[in-house]
C-alpha cells in the first residue's frame, strides 16, 4: 500500500475529451480541475483504464451518458485511492493509498476519476494495474447477466457471440468455472483457436451458419442461455439455438435494433425469454449489489490464477484515438487498456 503523503493531490488532471462527435481523430487531452469527493465517493489516481465499446458509442454521438453522470469517456479503471468524501450510512470507504479496481461512471480516461466507493474492488492478488482495470466493465456485465439473480445450473450450455472480445473471454472463463459448457461464435481461425484454449466449443460465423452448428454440437438440445452482443441481426437464429426454456439475453445491438422475420412462434411454444440491459444506467445500489457478488464468488478465482483477463494491447493516455481505432477494426482479442503516466511511472 502506497501512503497517502506519497502522493499529493495535485490541482489539475489531464483528461481525454472530445468537443463534437466524430471519429478517433477529435479525442484529445484537455487540463481540467480535481474533482473533489461527495458523500460516499471516492477520488482515484487513475494508474490504467479500459477502453470498451460504449465508449467508441458514445464518441461517435450514438450513446449519451445518462443524467448525473460524468459526459468524459472511461467507464472502469485501475489505480490507488487518493481521497474520501464522507461514507454513506453503514458504508466502510476504502483506505486513502489503497489500490481498487472500479466501474466509474464515466471520466475514466483520465488521470484522476471520481467513482462510488460501492463500485470499488480490491486489486485481486499479484495483478498489474493493466490488469486490474480490465476487470470492472466486463465481470459487471457477464455476472450481472448470466449469472444474478441465481447462479445457472451445473451443465448449463451457454452461447456466448463475440467469443475472442473482452466480455466473451470473460464470459468463456466463468462459466466454465461454475460447471457450464460454453459455445462461442467468433470471426476467425486464430479467434476461434484462442476460444478453444480457453474451453469453449468455436463457430467460426463467416464459414458456418452458428445456428446449425449448435443443433449438430448439442445434439439437437439447444443452449440454455445466450449471451447476444449483435441484436436484430441475430434474432432469428439465436431463437432456434436455444432450447426448451432458454433465455436470450441481448446486451448490445451491434447488429441493429430491428429483427426481421423472426418467428415469435417460437417464443411460445418452446417457453423462450428475451430479455436485455445495459449496465450504465444501473444506479449505485445495483452496481453495489453486483460488485460484493463478484468479490465473493469471483476474486477469490482471479486471486487463484483460475481464471484471468486477456490483454490485447496497452496504448498510453495521451493515444486514446488509436486505442479507439483499435477496437473499431475489431481485430483484438481481449482487453484494450490505456496507460496513464502515474501507470506508467509505476511499472518503470
Amino acid at each position: 500500500m502506497t501512503p497517502a503523503s506519497a502522493h499529493p493531490v495535485p490541482s489539475t488532471l489531464q483528461a481525454v475529451c472530445f468537443d463534437a462527435p466524430g471519429g478517433p481523430d477529435v479525442l484529445h487531452l484537455a487540463t481540467l480541475p480535481i474533482p473533489q469527493p461527495g458523500r460516499g465517493e471516492v477520488l482515484v489516481r487513475v494508474m490504467a483504464a479500459g477502453v470498451n465499446r460504449p465508449d467508441l458509442m458514445q464518441r461517435q454521438g450514438l450513446y449519451p451518458p445518462p443524467p448525473g453522470a460524468n459526459p468524459r469517456l472511461g467507464l472502469e479503471i485501475a489505480g490507488e485511492v487518493a481521497a474520501c468524501g464522507a461514507p454513506l450510512a453503514g458504508q466502510t470507504m476504502p483506505a486513502i493509498g489503497s489500490r481498487v479496481c472500479a466501474l466509474a461512471n464515466g471520466g475514466g480516461y483520465a488521470e484522476y476519476c471520481l467513482v462510488p466507493a460501492g463500485q470499488c474492488l480490491p486489486w485481486p492478488k499479484d495483478f498489474t494495474a493493466v490488469q486490474a482495470a480490465a476487470l470492472p466493465e466486463t465481470y459487471f456485465t457477464v455476472w450481472s447477466n448470466l449469472f444474478m439473480p441465481n447462479l445457472p445450473a451445473t451443465g448449463s450450455r451457454v452461447l456466448i457471440h463475440g467469443g475472442a472480445s473482452g466480455i466473451g473471454t470473460t464470459a468463456i472463463q466463468l462459466v466454465k468455472a461454475f460447471g457450464g459448457q460454453a459455445f462461442v461464435t467468433a470471426g476467425s481461425a486464430e479467434k476461434c483457436a484462442l476460444c478453444t484454449q480457453l474451453g469453449a466449443k468455436a463457430i467460426n460465423y463467416r464459414e458456418e451458419d452458428f445456428a446449425e452448428q449448435i443443433k449438430t454440437l448439442t445434439d439437437g438440445k439447444g443452449v440454455n442461455f445466450i449471451l447476444d452482443m449483435i441484436g436484430g441481426a441475430y434474432l432469428e437464429r439465436n431463437l432456434k439455438s436455444l432450447s426448451q426454456d432458454g433465455r436470450l439475453v441481448i446486451i448490445a445491438l451491434q447488429g441493429g435494433a430491428k429483427a426481421e422475420k423472426a418467428d415469435l412462434a417460437r417464443i411460445m411454444t418452446r417457453r423462450l425469454i428475451v430479455t436485455g440491459s445495459t449496465l450504465r444506467a444501473r444506479d449505485a445500489t445495483a452496481k453495489t449489489l453486483i460488485a460484493r457478488q463478484l468479490q465473493e464468488h469471483v476474486w477469490p478465482l482471479l486471486a487463484a490464477g483460475q481464471i484471468r483477463p486477456l490483454i490485447h494491447a496497452t496504448y498510453p493516455l495521451a493515444d486514446a484515438a488509436a486505442a479507439h481505432q483499435a477496437l473499431e477494426e475489431g481485430n483484438h482479442s481481449g482487453k484494450i487498456v490505456l496507460i496513464t503516466p502515474y501507470g506508467a511511472s509505476a511499472q518503470g
